[in-house]
Formats: structure tokens, C-alpha cells, sequence
């Protein structure tokens, strides 16, 4: 993990000052959603890593932070290749986190990186909702992905409007997407999840779907009015190469672990996500740009 970090941070220096900013935004954004789901008893505690935070059971590792920023990180950068529109860019970063999350989530839990709490609800902690780890970690991290990469995109185009903030947006851009995502997330897990639930009866694995479908279509729509763009250049390794790993390490093993005898559809699930990974990243790679014509 903390290779894959110095790899994109690497990749950040090079492209300037923003980019490094998008990173290291990412990874203590992932660090402080981390502790308050965790403090405030959000069903899950995490197992022992090298380096951690906190007193025990309560204490977040350092590497699911750099998870967050490097997934965060590398996601941007297909995106911000297409020429898509803020939104639609946005909801495509979702939907490339979420499918290594589905992956990913599964086979953690069950090495013992993390702990989801089923007890007293009568349910099998190895099937319930998705192989055992809730359809809310799932909807949350839509949202987590959602917000910090809308917020900072809104503040990078807001502050570059203005040369007076043009020195502190570096600063400013991060901290201001971290507090924002942070209360937006408050908002939503809250209050509003609360709302439709017992109001409508609406569950997490509804939200989750509901929300995955919207950001579906925002980004077929958004296919579809893609600005022109300049030639694209070259697809940076760090772009892929964070997905393959995550999708790779926890593939293996599920396998080496012989956690795909507990059912057929685990490891039909993680499979298929696997190639659903790869052909989104295939057809960001062979997108053709829609260059400006040149008139006059």
C-alpha cells in the first residue's frame, strides 16, 4: 500500500502542486472518515497493521487512509483524461472505487483486516447482505468518493476564477473538500438515511443500488456530451496499476485462502467484478479523443 502511495505521490510531484493536494487530501480525508465511523460505533473495528492510530478497540491503520487517497487518486486520473463534465467525472471516480470495494471488502473482512458486527441481529455474519459485509459500507463508499471528488473539483474551478486565492488553493482545496465531504456524509448517514428508512422503508442495499444506477447513467449521459479534448497523452501507470493490485491481492487470496468453498457465488462475484474492472479501464483506455478541429 505505502508503495503504491510513493508511486502516485511520484506521479503527483510531477504533474504540479494540485495533484499532490488531491493525494494527500485523499489520504486524510480517509483517515478522519476512518476514526469517526469508528469512535462513533459504525459496526466495524479494525484488525492489527503495522502502524496505527489510537487506543484499541478504537484505533484506525495508517494504510486505510493511503488506501483511500491512492484508489481516490488514481481514479481521477481516467477520469480527467474522457473530457467528461464535472458530474459526470465524478460519478465515474464512484463507480471505479466501488468496484474494487466489492472485491475488495469481502475477502478483507474474512482475513481479518476488519471486523463487521452482526451479532444480535440473527443473521449469518459469512452471507448476510453482501458475503457479510453490510450494503451500507457500500452505499457509504459511493458517497465518500462522491463528495470529496465533486468538492474538490468545485473548489479547484471556483478558485482558479479567482487570482487573489491562486497561492492558497493548494491548502485551501483539500481541507475545505475534507470538512465539507465530512458534514455532507454527516447529513446523509444521519439524517436523511434515518429519514427514508423509517419513513419509507427504504434500506441501505436500496440506497446503495439506487444511487449506483444514478451514477450509471450520469456517466452515460455524460459519454455522450463529451467536450472536445486534446489528443490524449499516454495512460499513466499509477492509473491501473492501483486497481490491479487491489483487485489481484485480495483475488489471490480468495483462492489461496480457500474462501471460495464457502459458496460459488463468492467467487463468482469476485470474478466477474474482476473483469468488470478490467473492461472499464480497457474502454477509458481505448476511448478516442473528439479533438477541436482546426478552423481559419
Amino acid at each position: 500500500m505505502y508503495i503504491l502511495f510513493f508511486l502516485c505521490l511520484f506521479h503527483a510531484m510531477k504533474r504540479g502542486s494540485s495533484h499532490v493536494s488531491y493525494l494527500f487530501g485523499g489520504v486524510l480525508f480517509g483517515l478522519l472518515l476512518e476514526y469517526v465511523n469508528v469512535i462513533s460505533n459504525m459496526g466495524y473495528v479494525y484488525g492489527k497493521f503495522m502502524i496505527m492510530f489510537g487506543t484499541a478497540p478504537k484505533d484506525i491503520p495508517l494504510c486505510i487512509g493511503v488506501g483511500w487517497g491512492v484508489i481516490m487518486y488514481s481514479a481521477r486520473l481516467l477520469t480527467d483524461r474522457l473530457g467528461l463534465s464535472l458530474w459526470a467525472s465524478v460519478a465515474l471516480d464512484a463507480i471505479l472505487a466501488i468496484n474494487i470495494d466489492l472485491s475488495m471488502d469481502t475477502v478483507a473482512y474474512r482475513l481479518h483486516m476488519w471486523h463487521w458486527n452482526w451479532a444480535g441481529t440473527g443473521r449469518d455474519p459469512l452471507i448476510a447482505d453482501w458475503f457479510g459485509v453490510p450494503f451500507g459500507n457500500f452505499f457509504g463508499w459511493l458517497l465518500v468518493v462522491f463528495f470529496y471528488s465533486s468538492f474538490s473539483r468545485l473548489l479547484e474551478r471556483s478558485f482558479s476564477k479567482n487570482e487573489k486565492w491562486a497561492t492558497g488553493k493548494t491548502i485551501l482545496t483539500p481541507v475545505l473538500s475534507i470538512l465539507l465531504s465530512q458534514v455532507a456524509l454527516y447529513v446523509m448517514l444521519v439524517y436523511v438515511d434515518k429519514f427514508l428508512s423509517s419513513a419509507f422503508g427504504i434500506t441501505s442495499k436500496h440506497r446503495f443500488i439506487s444511487f449506483l444506477l444514478i451514477l450509471i447513467v450520469m456517466v452515460i449521459v455524460g459519454m455522450r456530451k463529451r467536450k472536445k479534448v486534446q489528443p490524449m497523452s499516454a495512460l499513466p501507470i499509477v492509473s491501473w496499476l492501483v486497481s490491479l493490485w487491489f483487485h489481484v491481492y485480495f483475488l489471490s487470496w480468495l483462492f489461496i485462502a480457500g474462501f471460495y468453498h464457502e459458496t460459488p457465488w463468492l467467487g463468482i462475484a469476485a470474478v466477474s467484478n474482476f473483469l468488470i474492472g478490467l473492461l472499464l479501464h480497457f474502454a477509458i483506455l481505448k476511448t478516442k479523443s473528439r479533438v477541436t478541429p482546426i478552423t481559419g
